[in-house]
Formats: C-alpha cells, sequence, structure tokens
C-alpha cells in the first residue's frame, strides 16, 4: 500500500506538470479604424490595467489613456513604428513585447504580439 507521502508526490508532480504544459493567451491588438499618424486607438483581446507605447528611437514609453480594453494615445507629432507595447495585468505584473506593431501599422488591423497572458 502506497504511503500518504507517496500519494501527494505523485499529485503535486502532476499539477507541476499540467501548469507547466498549460499555454496562455496570445495578447492580441486591434488598431481601430480611426487611427491615424497622429493617434493610435487600440482594443486589446484582454482586460489590463495599463497599456504604454515606445516610439522606434525613443527609451520613454508613453502611456495610453483608457481602460480594460480600450486604449488611445494621442500626439502632436507623427508616431513612428514599429511601437514596443508594455502593458501592467490586473494583478499587477506587466510584459513587454519591443515590436508589437509594425512601422507600416494600418488602421483596422490586429497584431499578435510575443506577449503571453
Amino acid at each position: 500500500m502506497a504511503s500518504s507521502f507517496s500519494i501527494l508526490l505523485a499529485v503535486v508532480t502532476f499539477v507541476a506538470l499540467l501548469d507547466v504544459g498549460s499555454c496562455g493567451t496570445d495578447f492580441t491588438v486591434h488598431v481601430e479604424k480611426g487611427s491615424c499618424p497622429t493617434k493610435l486607438s487600440l482594443v486589446t483581446n484582454v482586460e489590463v490595467s495599463e497599456v504604454e507605447i515606445r516610439e522606434k528611437g525613443s527609451n520613454d514609453f508613453l502611456e495610453c489613456k483608457g481602460s480594460g480594453t480600450k486604449w488611445t494615445l494621442e500626439s502632436k507629432e507623427p508616431l513612428k513604428g514599429p511601437f514596443a507595447v508594455r502593458l501592467t495585468l490586473k494583478n499587477g505584473g506587466y510584459r513587454v513585447d519591443d515590436a508589437a506593431i509594425p512601422e507600416e501599422w494600418k488602421a483596422d488591423s490586429i497584431y499578435k504580439t510575443k506577449i503571453q497572458v
């Protein structure tokens, strides 16, 4: 008869294998119609606490306005892609994709990032 410890160890190992093998959700960004060189209107496929965009050649992220899945970044000057995306998750963690939106982005297009949530 197996000991309680052996059974517990087997269960813990099985759960750990399931956790490692599970996949997250691919984070996507939909650049909405109405976006233009000075305005990015974004819809994300999951709710997040914050979205920030970094333009090509910049060291700084710019905070998008919005909440949940709808975010907007407006600028007086044309924005320069490709764009890095940094998002803050509801649990407080954050993720970054350094080339989430390509240089030649188009309005009403969906871009799959390298971010798993």
